[in-house]
């Protein structure tokens, strides 16, 4: 169940309560005439399914209200009432498919700004996986795959292409571009400094690596595992199941290849680094193919449920 805290100016206040009532899949209307100060208005209350939330949303929104009042949603971790679970049973479909559409661009516009903590955590996971490159340790890789925070501005595309909102793609691409070139630069840094006191070695990375070769060397299963990940990673920030999203992380080979493109740039290795730069390309095309893909039927299958 979802929560919503509305605040509604006297005049709408009427409309908005009728649209309530008139939605499937809602309980526990609350009314507290004159409540709100800033701004003013009244406070309206109540829950809702969240497969019947998207709805109850994008009509409160064709009122206005997020011009003239608030709407503000809470996921309800607990609910204990009769008049809650008839409203879950009678809403349709199941809660774990419902895509709340206005969550999912919030939470992607965030995910997608560039921030220092952005550029912070895709640099780190970069300089760990250059580590892991140089010593063929696929421990590291995984560590690095896991700490790169990409796939939020890669969703970010992917909701900007579906949503058709041109500032979210905009800022999206900026958030993906800088954030990998500022990593590959300073990672290219990092590894000429490990060089000089003799911790990374050319040697090292032109040697036979049998757990993290295949960085470098593109094929069309490294596009299959991006497109299958980014499928999953879209449907685990969509449904209300969000423990998938570590695993695809881990799945696919971004943050790597860029750490291995910039070690192999720094010593002058042209096959390794255009190799590299391939895998990357190849990953971050399947995972935003499959992604606005995954949402393109997601938003067709829910239409026609409704």
């Amino acid at each position: 169940m979802l929560h919503l805290r509305l605040i509604s100016p006297a005049g709408q206040t009427d409309d908005v309560v009728r649209l309530i009532e008139n939605t499937v899949g809602t309980a526990h209307l609350v009314v507290l005439p004159g409540a709100a100060r800033n701004p003013e208005g009244d406070v309206v209350l109540c829950d809702v399914a969240r497969e019947a939330g998207d709805e109850l949303l994008s009509s409160l929104q064709e009122l206005g209200l997020q011009k003239s009042g608030s709407i503000a949603v809470e996921n309800i971790d607990l609910s204990l009432s009769l008049r809650a679970d008839k409203a879950e049973a009678e809403a349709p479909g199941e809660p774990a498919d419902a895509v709340l559409w206005e969550h999912l661009t919030d939470a992607t516009h965030e995910e997608s700004t560039l921030s220092v903590t952005y550029l912070a955590f895709i640099v780190l996971a970069t300089m760990i996986a250059a580590c892991g490159v140089v010593l063929d340790n696929a421990v590291l890789i995984v560590g690095a795959m896991a700490v790169g925070p990409e796939f939020g501005p890669l969703a970010g595309v992917s909701t900007a292409i579906v949503q058709r909102t041109p500032r979210l793609a905009v800022r999206s691409l900026i958030a993906l571009l800088v954030g990998f070139a500022a990593a590959m630069a300073v990672t290219a840094g990092f590894s000429l400094f490990m060089d000089a006191v003799g911790l990374f070695t050319k040697a090292q990375l032109e040697a036979d690596r049998p757990n993290t070769g295949f960085v470098y060397a593109p094929d069309w299963f490294s596009f299959v595992v991006a497109v299958l990940a980014g499928a999953a990673g879209t449907l685990s920030l969509t449904s209300a199941k969000s423990g998938a999203l570590v695993g695809v992380a881990i799945s696919v080979t971004t943050v790597p290849a860029a750490a291995n493109a910039a070690v192999a740039f720094s010593y002058g290795d042209t096959r390794q680094t255009w190799g590299s730069t391939q895998q990357l390309l190849l990953n971050l095309l399947g995972i935003i193919l499959a992604g606005t893909l995954t949402l393109l039927i997601q938003k067709w299958a829910w239409g026609k449920r409704g």
